[in-house]
């Protein structure tokens, strides 16, 4: 329960602005998870989850830049959903295109998940070019690829 719990904070920071423990707390609860604060805030503490202050003046929480491999799925939706313009395959290879200058933390957030399916990647500045195991793989990453932006 832990860790679908968690799982949920993680999705819910980063898909929403949630500036205190008692909107988490809500929207957890609306989600299914029953919970107290106090449990929450030692969520918030072992997924190093922090504030950080938004554009419009306000806090919002998201994941520490330091955080474990456990988030990197997370912060790959964030990556992809805000910089990704474009994505196409050639049987096992990816090429994904970005905007300037954000083509190096998609394939960051690609290295750290340790897919097995992915051989490497290189990254120019609005450009990805990533090497799968075989065509297949490259297909359904791209076939995620799509349900991500869509």
């Amino acid at each position: 329960m832990k860790n679908q719990r968690q799982a949920k904070i993680m999705e819910i920071i980063s898909t929403k602005d949630i500036e205190t423990q008692e909107q988490l707390l809500q929207e957890l609860q609306e989600a299914g998870f029953y919970s107290t604060q106090a449990t929450i805030s030692r969520d918030i503490k072992e997924l190093r989850v922090v504030k950080e202050l938004t554009n419009f003046g306000t806090y919002r929480y998201t994941t520490s830049a330091k955080d474990g491999t456990h988030t990197f799925s997370a912060r790959l939706n964030t990556i992809f959903r805000e910089c990704i313009t474009g994505y196409d395959y050639a049987q096992n290879i990816i090429v994904i295109k970005t905007m300037p200058g954000l083509a190096s933390a998609a394939a960051s957030a690609i290295d750290g998940m340790n897919m097995g399916v992915v051989v490497g990647t290189l990254a120019g500045d609005d450009t990805v070019f990533i090497v799968m195991r075989d065509n297949n793989a490259a297909a359904t990453f791209c076939g995620e690829i799509k349900n991500l932006l869509s």
